[in-house]
């Protein structure tokens, strides 16, 4: 199952305070960006995740909200943490934890060190 267009959407216009907050699709999801970095996803099940570091992840594990995990076995976690319902329901504070999210995303941000790349 594909993320549901109107969620996409609506989460995009949410984002519109933000500014210049773009979706692309990533493997059955969406993933959000903002200048080229990706800093949330919203997964086949309709869920929104937003991306998380040392720097913003204590407001999501005090909201009790868990980490993205990709496959059903827990093999692995992502350094994105699921958004809780009430920031969803207001504009302001989802642009806020947005762009808290994509300051995460910024520091986090692996350079290229040039390999594999044509020249």
């Amino acid at each position: 199952m594909a993320v549901s267009p109107e969620l996409r959407d609506h989460i995009l216009d949410l984002l519109e305070p933000l500014g210049g907050v773009t979706a692309r699709p990533m493997f059955g999801g969406v993933g959000l960006y903002r200048e080229g970095i990706m800093f949330g996803l919203i997964t086949r099940r309709d869920v929104l995740y937003f991306r998380t570091d040392d720097g913003n992840r204590g407001e999501y594990e005090a909201a009790d909200m868990a980490p993205f995990v990709p496959f059903a076995d827990g093999r692995m976690t992502m350094p994105y943490h699921e958004v809780p319902d009430d920031v969803l329901e207001d504009t302001d504070e989802i642009s806020a934890w947005a762009g808290r999210a994509w300051e995460a995303a910024r520091r986090n941000r692996k350079t290229g060190t040039g390999k594999g790349r044509k020249r």
